[in-house]
């Protein structure tokens, strides 16, 4: 791939706070009009790669480019290029939805005329036109989230950086931003997004970056990813009619893992159905008799344990130092 088609560069990127080194020489490239997907534990170092890319931080060494344009010694330009969503929804109780994308539009010198303009149209997209005329103070969280995003796209940057979109909003709301994101990305839009939930980045991103310790551990599509952690695993719940330990001793498998208490034992399955069919027949030869039996695709959640040592807590928020 050429150089011009990434809208986002990074190099050897550094950054400590005092003693805390929280990124640790980080590469990171960003294809023009697609979505990009950061994951990794608490304190990884996602939400300072975010403030890093927009400007709120500078780095103690590396290199970063966004948009052509080198954060130090353009970061003005830079900043014309981007809209940014932080974790907490930034905008003004008092104000209606409507003033809240005036003001902003004005932040970015339009004209009375244009950010007025611009507003409604991001009423329109987002659903707001109705709560437009209202004190923001009055929306639930979906909507907050919502006008926030709006209000990051309100100069209409070609890149867009979102720290945990979604976090803290219900089922739906969370999925109706979904839509948003998407159809930003289908019109040409740069998204990086950080997250902690797995089936969002499944869902949304083209491309996935797991960090650990300030470094890229892993990175691909989510098929990638999920191909490197190994087969299908088949989950067999013994009935307590049956001897467990006799279960066990009768299924072959490699990587085989058992919960005695809750009668549960998990093997990794290359055959698929085939290697299915087998089990169940070994059991049955053995006269072990079987409550449920499952076979399960690897997800996000099983490369997050693979890679971290640990699964994702969709409660997590990075404790990085913020400044």
């Amino acid at each position: 791939m050429k150089k011009d088609d990434y809208v986002i560069v990074v190099k050897d990127l550094k950054k400590s706070f005092k003693n805390l080194h929280v990124l640790k020489g980080l590469h990171l490239n960003v294809e023009r009009g697609s979505i990009l997907a950061l994951l990794g534990p608490n304190g990884a170092g996602k939400t300072t790669t975010v403030r890093i890319l927009s400007t709120l931080l500078k780095p103690d060494s590396g290199e970063v480019i966004v948009n052509n344009y080198n954060i130090v010694k353009y970061p003005n330009e830079v900043r014309k290029s981007i809209g940014l969503t932080g974790q907490f929804a930034a905008v003004d109780e008092y104000l209606t939805g409507e003033e809240n994308l005036e003001m902003m539009g004005r932040l970015y010198r339009l004209s009375k005329k244009e950010a007025r303009k611009r507003a409604k149209e991001l009423l329109k997209q987002f659903d707001l036109v109705d709560a437009g005329k209202r004190a923001v103070k009055t929306y639930s969280g979906g909507m907050r989230r919502r006008l926030d995003l709006a209000m990051s796209l309100i100069a209409s940057p070609p890149i867009i950086f979102l720290d945990e979109p979604t976090t803290g909003l219900d089922p739906r709301s969370r999925l109706a931003l979904w839509d948003i994101i998407k159809k930003l990305a289908a019109d040409g839009t740069t998204v990086l997004l950080t997250t902690q939930y797995m089936d969002e980045a499944d869902q949304l991103a083209d491309r996935i970056v797991v960090i650990d310790h300030g470094r890229v551990i892993a990175e691909g599509t989510a098929d990638e990813l999920k191909s490197k952690v190994g087969s299908e695993r088949l989950e067999i719940i013994i009935s307590k009619e049956s001897d467990f330990e006799k279960a066990v001793s009768v299924i072959e498998g490699e990587q085989m893992q058992t919960d005695k208490k809750k009668r549960i034992i998990s093997v990794a399955s290359k055959g698929g159905t085939e290697k299915l069919k087998e089990v169940l027949q070994q059991l049955e030869k053995s006269d072990i008799k079987v409550d449920s039996l499952s076979l399960h695709k690897p997800t996000l959640d099983d490369v997050f344990l693979s890679l971290t040592g640990h699964t994702a807590s969709k409660d997590e928020h990075d404790q990085e130092i913020k400044k």
